[in-house]
């Protein structure tokens, strides 16, 4: 008697999620509180399976708080530079203990491509893409292999490449369909503001100052008057994001 046909057991390599996902994510949570948006994704089916990214930046702290109250335990990425203010990394460390986070992961740039890309640390001053992309892009390229899903801190209101910021995003950079999610993609300064006083968060200690977005430090200046929020990155270059999110297309710059 002939055996039965064995069943093939196949492995899905397709993304994970796609732009119809993305469009029933936006409407299902379009009237959602920005907690109650959150606590459903990180305790249910993307448990184990997403991560949050901070810069520690100016506004950050709400953020990591908002997750905090739902899961310390998150995998909380940061993307060391080597270029970054001193104060920003006092802060991350203090900021992620208070907050009680257990699961801080820095990332860096890889040595061999620092070595043959910007030897000698100025690529910033004549090649700020390019520096972007080997000191922040690919690390955090590396930080996300093995999660589904990540939450970015982005702002609408933070720069004109920002005002139609949805609160979910398809991440094609590298062909895994990974979930974008900016929960705080329609909160204004004053939300941001309040929430600072209500929760008694500290700020970070260059915004006194006037560092109203804070990056590396050669190419972050302090805000003038009038000025949107980012306006102090990249000072005098055509160049508004980093490059982690801004999305890959043939013939375009990668974005990692």
């Amino acid at each position: 008697m002939a055996e039965p046909a064995r069943s093939i057991d196949l492995i899905d390599t397709g993304p994970v999620f796609n732009a119809a996902d993305i469009a029933a994510l936006n409407a299902r949570y379009d009237v959602v509180s920005t907690a109650d948006m959150l606590c459903d994704l990180l305790t249910g089916d993307l448990a184990g399976r997403i991560a949050l990214v901070s810069s520690f930046g100016a506004e950050s702290a709400v953020l990591l708080h908002l997750v905090a109250q739902i899961d310390r335990n998150v995998p909380l990425i940061f993307t060391n530079t080597q270029k970054m203010f001193g104060e920003t990394l006092a802060y991350r460390d203090t900021l992620a203990e208070q907050l009680g986070f257990t699961d801080l992961r820095v990332y860096r740039p890889d040595p061999a491509l620092l070595s043959a890309r910007d030897a000698t640390g100025l690529r910033w001053s004549y090649d700020p893409d390019g520096c972007c992309e080997i000191r922040k892009v690919e690390p955090l390229a590396r930080a996300l292999r093995g999660f589904d899903a990540w939450i970015s801190g982005r702002k609408g209101f933070q720069a004109k490449t920002r005002t139609a910021l949805p609160r979910f995003e398809l991440d094609e950079t590298d062909g895994h369909g990974r979930l974008k999610i900016n929960p705080l993609a329609s909160w204004t300064k004053p939300d941001l503001d309040a929430y600072f006083s209500e929760h008694k968060l500290p700020r970070h200690p260059l915004v006194e100052q006037g560092y109203l977005s804070i990056g590396c430090q050669p190419c972050t200046s302090k805000v003038r008057p009038g000025e949107d929020p980012r306006a102090g990155r990249w000072r005098g270059w055509d160049k508004m994001e980093c490059g982690i999110h801004v999305s890959e297309k043939p013939g375009e710059e990668p974005a990692f």
